[in-house]
């Protein structure tokens, strides 16, 4: 978060005993669902179990409580970006109001009041059902570490402001008063646009919840073709086939199974850290007594906030692009990363000394738009949703209804929105595709360390509406 160099061997020992692993893991076990073997049937059928597939069965099973509902997946539920981000619950479902008024600037109103809708019903929904996922109401502290930054915090107030959402802007001494870090410039807090949850847990609740109302999964269940059987929707996996009225696909950055979506999104890595548990005396040191999210807002940001078992986690920064849109397991791993994170997070609090028990990495899907984008297939039997870039936790409920709009074949509020009828720009074949993002990647650290100003290649992808982000 500043340019000042943490000391080499403070980090090198803090990673000494590093566990590679998503904190959000540590303590749950649960044993895999079955895998799908010989021949079965739905009304409804779910590829992809993270927080996209369990919102589309829980808004399916409250909006069609006789339907017979099946969810699959290619490994274990919640075990890709729903088991591995930071718990940020956003309300927005379009990347925020910035993006919203860059790209639907006639519907950022309807935009911004659906997106509070949304989060609200987040958590009365989980509350209804008795699902504790560690959630929290604590908002969240963006927070400026040079001038520009502060700058771009304090236009964001008003407008922000107008459309609902009572932001506060803080000076540096009242940052402070919250969050201890010499870094911090200047701030601004927002109480109601973001809450917080433990990922996993979560996960684990929606499922136990969803299998009480009797939705059927299957985990360890590749998905390898989609097709039309005779008028119903026909997946097949490794050991079974699966028919269904109606396909909803939220395979998130994983190949989809629609080919013309190939393009459309690109798989991003983005990578954590979490401290041990802090000492009382330890939080004394930094505050942070109301347990918000904290972001800063760089180009290149970071993300940090306190878990239940009093650690900090800390992300961000390095998002990373592979060359042929590769995902592996391996590329979870990434020890420059991680030395680098440690590195930012003792230059953030250099008044700590504490070691990272967990490092991990996980892939998300990027769109050229920074949100999500929409469509059917099939004649309206197959609906998906890619590309939620990062915030997609809480506008994965608001996609589940879209889908189940479209799959209806309904005109409502949420499908009449030009963010769904609109496909998203696709990102270009190799070799352009990766040449342009790791350019977008250069450019933008370059901002950030020229005071903001944005370069010719930033300003052009600004005029077509086209970008790069985690």
């Amino acid at each position: 978060m500043t340019t000042t160099t943490a000391p080499t061997d403070r980090v090198q020992r803090s990673l000494a005993h590093t566990k590679y692993s998503s904190v959000w893991f540590e303590g749950i076990q649960r044993e895999p669902a079955n895998k799908l073997i010989g021949r079965h049937s739905c009304d409804l059928l779910i590829v992809g179990a993270g927080f996209g597939g369990l919102w589309a069965a829980m808004r399916a099973r409250k909006r069609h409580p006789d339907w017979a509902i099946t969810v699959v997946d290619s490994h274990e539920v919640g075990q890709a970006a729903s088991g591995r981000n930071g718990g940020f619950v956003s309300y927005s479902v379009t990347h925020g109001l910035a993006n919203a008024l860059a790209r639907w600037p006639k519907e950022a109103d309807v935009l911004e009041r659906i997106g509070l809708e949304n989060l609200r019903g987040f958590k009365a929904e989980l509350d209804e059902a008795g699902i504790d996922g560690g959630l929290s109401t604590a908002g969240k502290l963006q927070v400026a570490l040079k001038p520009h930054e502060l700058a771009e915090l304090k236009a964001t107030v008003e407008p922000a402001r107008s459309f609902g959402r009572p932001l506060e802007l803080l000076s540096a001494e009242q940052t402070r008063a919250r969050i201890n870090s010499p870094s911090f410039i200047g701030s601004v807090y927002d109480p109601t646009g973001t809450m917080l949850i433990e990922p996993y847990r979560l996960v684990c609740g929606m499922k136990e919840y969803l299998e009480a109302q009797g939705v059927a999964f299957f985990e360890n269940s590749p998905a390898g073709s989609l097709s039309d059987a005779n008028g119903r929707m026909e997946v097949s996996t490794p050991y079974g086939h699966i028919t269904s009225n109606r396909v909803i696909l939220t395979t998130s950055a994983f190949p989809s199974l629609l080919r013309r979506n190939r393009l459309a999104t690109v798989p991003v890595y983005d990578y954590a850290l979490a401290t041990e548990p802090l000492t009382e005396k330890q939080f004394a040191s930094i505050g942070w007594a109301g347990r918000e999210g904290l972001t800063d807002a760089a180009n290149q940001f970071h993300y940090s906030r306190i878990t239940a078992d009093e650690r900090i986690l800390w992300g961000g920064y390095d998002a990373v692009y592979h060359y042929g849109s590769r995902i592996s397991p391996e590329l979870e791993r990434r020890p420059g990363t991680f030395r680098l994170l440690a590195e930012q997070f003792f230059q953030t609090f250099p008044q700590l000394e504490v070691d990272f028990s967990h490092a991990w990495g996980g892939v998300i899907d990027t769109s050229t738009r920074f949100s999500a984008a929409y469509g059917t297939a099939y004649g309206n039997k197959v609906a998906y949703a890619i590309g939620h870039t990062g915030l997609g936790v809480g506008a994965s409920r608001f996609a589940a209804d879209t889908m189940l709009d479209l799959l209806a074949s309904e005109r409502t509020e949420r499908t009449s929105l030009s963010m769904v009828r609109r496909p998203t720009i696709p990102f270009p074949p190799e070799p352009v595709r990766a040449a342009g993002i790791n350019l977008t990647r250069y450019e933008l650290a370059r901002a950030d360390r020229n005071a903001g100003k944005r370069g010719l290649w930033l300003k052009t992808l600004d005029a077509l509406g086209l970008g790069f982000d985690s």
